[in-house]
């Protein structure tokens, strides 16, 4: 309860900018688990398939165009229509977990490419699974990328009057 003399305590924003910290820490864990994976049971594996290439790859171009359009509706730019504020942070949301779900497949399909490049050498199928494990590790990355730069497309820009007052973002 609040009394007539007391304020209510300003809300800290709950949806902080994703910490570079945390995408490398889940990358890293999720290499040590792939590099675990991959040498215990790579023999009895099927070949690597390409649909997750693809599918990180469509991912981050949807992101990265949907990072565009919401930019440009947050600026106003002419011809933009304005942005519903539930939208952007839905999309704020999405951009988190999709930075998050990329670190976490590069960190495997980097695992995996390390194996293949240096204890898988001497087997036949590590040759040809070596260009999925490549192409789903740049693909990885490029999720990762464009989550980040939806999530910074989602900012609010600072209004001239917002001068005076500390930066919560």
């Amino acid at each position: 309860m609040w009394t007539a003399l007391s304020q209510p305590p300003t809300p800290e924003p709950r949806l902080q900018p994703t910490n570079p910290a945390t995408l490398i820490v889940a990358a890293l864990g999720s290499a040590a688990v792939a590099w675990l994976i991959i040498s215990t049971w790579y023999g009895s594996m099927p070949t690597l398939p390409w649909l997750p290439a693809f599918t990180l790859l469509a991912l981050a171009l949807v992101e990265f165009a949907l990072a565009q359009q919401t930019r440009a509706r947050i600026e106003r730019k002419p011809g933009r229509p304005g942005v519903e504020p539930l939208a952007v942070a839905r999309y704020a949301v999405l951009a988190k977990a999709s930075s998050l779900a990329g670190a976490i497949f590069a960190g495997f399909s980097a695992g995996l490419t390390l194996w293949l490049l240096v204890d898988g050498q001497r087997l036949t199928a590590a040759t040809r699974d070596l260009p999925a494990a490549i192409s789903s590790l740049v693909c990885s990355l490029a999720l990762v990328g464009a989550g980040l730069w939806l999530e910074r497309a989602c900012r609010v820009p600072k209004r001239p009057e917002d001068d005076d007052k500390p930066d919560i973002q």
